[in-house]
């Protein structure tokens, strides 16, 4: 038996919503509009007392899988410094794109680097790590045509 019936959305939690939404939507994503949440429902699920988070939820243009960004405002959010690609957990939120060096450029133009570099896989895929707001991992995929 499954219990899975779809894959629904990636939650990352950022300190500026704003910030990392900007960035998401001038790769390509649709956002809804910023949101709300706190009460028992939210309390229940995150098993703290009194939260309150802003949330956004951005989707592909094709539709799919949806990323939500949240920000909490209570209580405050925890400092992390920005993970190497080893790390253990959420190592990366993965999209594909139609021209990749134009999307690393365009990435670049607004602050945001490469991990490494831009690689090729078996003449398939060309793949790049863009770090993005916050130090999100952000892989940008092309595939080749052949």
């Amino acid at each position: 038996m499954t219990f899975i019936k779809r894959f629904d959305h990636v939650g990352i939690t950022v300190a500026d919503l704003d910030a990392a939404t900007a960035f998401f939507v001038s790769l390509g994503l649709e956002a809804d509009r910023k949101m709300a949440v706190e009460g028992e429902f939210l309390d229940t699920v995150i098993g703290m007392t009194g939260a309150r988070t802003e949330i956004v939820m951005l989707r592909a243009p094709g539709g799919g899988t949806t990323l939500e960004l949240s920000s909490f405002t209570r209580p405050d959010h925890l400092p992390s410094s920005p993970a190497p690609a080893n790390a253990l957990g959420l190592r990366n939120v993965a999209f594909e794109v139609h021209d990749l060096h134009a999307a690393v450029d365009h990435a670049a133009a607004d602050g945001y680097g490469l991990v490494g570099g831009i690689g090729e896989y078996e003449g398939v895929w060309r793949m790049a790590y863009v770090r993005g707001p916050e130090g999100i991992i952000v892989s940008l995929a092309e595939r080749l045509e052949k």
